[in-house]
């Protein structure tokens, strides 16, 4: 990243929406208007990919590594390619405000999906559609395939599915594209809209001079069309059902540790083949963004191992990975390798190693710098490195007035307020912290933007180890005040970051 700058960090589905969900229309444009006027470098979303309501909506559990999000695209930019028209949009459903309520989402939205693609076969072409089928083949064909696949299996994980499907018998497969080719088209016609909608946003964010900065979950979800299609790079039986599965062991955090159940990899298979799956995923994300969040990072190099079946992670072990031939062959293959490094909790020395090696920055979370009785704790500003991305909370964290009003503790708080010589709380301690990022010697600051707001605890993002009820927060219209940009493009010009 290089030299100094911010940024906000905001969803996609939490920009405000007719339609019940952030999109990649016209509030997307206004939103990166707002961080050119406030004089803001970067916009950091979450993964892009499809989510669904038995994973919790949670875009870090997906279906494909490679695929979109439908959800995202825009029926108003539909509407202005002639793929929808205001009888296909209507009656739009009265959707709450500041929230998305992902199940009437879903019937609202695959329902004028699937007239616009109605729409869509009986017009002509776009020039590029068999260009992006063609280019994109390597992943969009099995991606169509298994989600076709899905439906007609009534949900149920691949892995249940009759033999010939489960195990991907050639003749069967080529019968399935046959059968029910004009739905594996539709799900092409998707994915294309997309990407469309996305470059044209990209394209806009480069005119503006923001960057955009992805995340990139290091695990994908067993009932997935990538480990269907790649059963071989994962740990499974003869069954083709995991055998040790993902997460991280007991911390101060929990007990327990956290069960992710994400199936794991067999690194020994994946160098055998050059990493070649991990180059394709590198390359499709890197065409997306600018700069990528690695989340989990220490989990490239060792990873917890926990047996299947066990109900908490504490029987685990680690495992290590081939990281040096991992991040040598990769950085191979492309130009530039512009990555953050999720470094949070408990993070060895041999992490710490490959991040130094490679110039990875890693993470500072300013919520957990005020614990404790000394000035030596590495998330207080004054300790901090400048190859480094400090934030005051991420999409994991409580908002800082949901913890300061709910979670902190007196000595904390008695910290915070010295730290930032305030003796009193007052209202906009929320910019006191905003402060501390931006004039911290770290080269990127990243600030949430509910944390810009000021609100509490209800709109927080995500409750780890919660299943349910996250991931719906999204700004309310008008929320985001002249104020903000004013606040915001002093502290970048004062500091430096402009």
């Amino acid at each position: 990243m290089g030299k100094r700058g911010s940024g906000i960090l905001l969803h996609i589905t939490s920009l405000p929406s007719a339609y019940g969900i952030g999109d990649l229309g016209s509030e997307a444009y206004r939103f990166v208007d707002f961080l050119s006027m406030a004089k803001q470098a970067y916009w950091q979303i979450l993964p892009l990919n499809p989510t669904n309501h038995f994973a919790g909506d949670s875009p870090y559990f997906s279906c494909s590594a490679f695929a979109g999000n439908p959800l995202m695209i825009s029926p108003e930019r539909l509407m202005n390619k002639g793929l929808l028209c205001e009888e296909d949009i209507n009656p739009i459903p009265i959707f709450p405000e500041g929230i998305t309520d992902f199940d009437a989402v879903v019937k609202y939205k695959g329902e004028i999906l699937d007239k616009a693609y109605e729409n869509f076969k009986r017009s002509s072409k776009p020039s590029d559609y068999d260009d992006f089928c063609d280019a994109n083949a390597y992943w969009l064909d099995d991606f169509a395939l298994f989600m076709v696949l899905k439906d007609v299996f009534k949900g149920e994980v691949w892995s249940k599915w009759p033999d010939e499907f489960k195990l991907r018998d050639e003749d069967a497969i080529n019968e399935a594209f046959e059968k029910y080719g004009d739905e594996i088209e539709r799900q092409r016609f998707f994915q294309y809209v997309f990407e469309e909608q996305w470059a044209a946003l990209r394209f806009y964010c480069k005119q503006l001079e923001v960057k955009i900065i992805g995340d990139l979950p290091i695990y994908v979800s067993y009932d997935s069309v990538d480990v269907w299609v790649y059963p071989e790079l994962f740990k499974l039986d003869d069954n083709l059902n995991p055998t040790e599965v993902s997460g991280v062991p007991p911390d101060y955090f929990s007990k327990t540790g956290q069960l992710w159940n994400n199936p794991v990899y067999r690194w020994d298979v994946l160098k055998q083949n050059s990493f070649d799956w991990w180059v394709k995923r590198f390359g499709i994300t890197f065409g997306r963004f600018d700069i990528v969040r690695i989340d989990h990072f220490r989990g490239l190099v060792q990873f917890w191992e926990i047996p299947a079946g066990e109900e908490t992670a504490i029987n685990g072990k680690w495992q290590p990975v081939p990281v040096l031939d991992f991040f040598d062959t990769i950085k191979g293959h492309f130009h530039e390798f512009p990555v953050i490094a999720e470094d949070l909790g408990y993070i060895t020395s041999d992490v710490r190693e490959v991040m130094d090696r490679y110039h990875f920055p890693g993470m500072k979370i300013l919520l957990f710098a005020f614990g404790g009785n000394n000035g030596h704790h590495p998330y207080l500003p004054h300790n901090f490195d400048k190859n480094c991305v400090v934030y005051t909370g991420t999409h994991d964290n409580n908002t800082f007035v949901g913890w300061f009003d709910n979670e902190i503790s007196e000595n904390e708080k008695e910290k915070f307020l010295d730290y930032t010589d305030k003796k009193l709380a007052i209202k906009g301690l929320n910019w006191d912290i905003i402060r501390l990022a931006e004039m911290s010697v770290a080269d990127t600051a990243i600030i949430p933007m509910q944390d810009i707001i000021g609100l509490g605890q209800e709109a927080r993002m995500n409750q780890p180890s919660t299943p349910a009820g996250n991931w719906r927060w999204r700004l309310k219209p008008g929320e985001i005040k002249k104020t903000h940009i004013d606040k915001l493009a002093f502290l970048a010009v004062l500091y430096g970051r402009a």
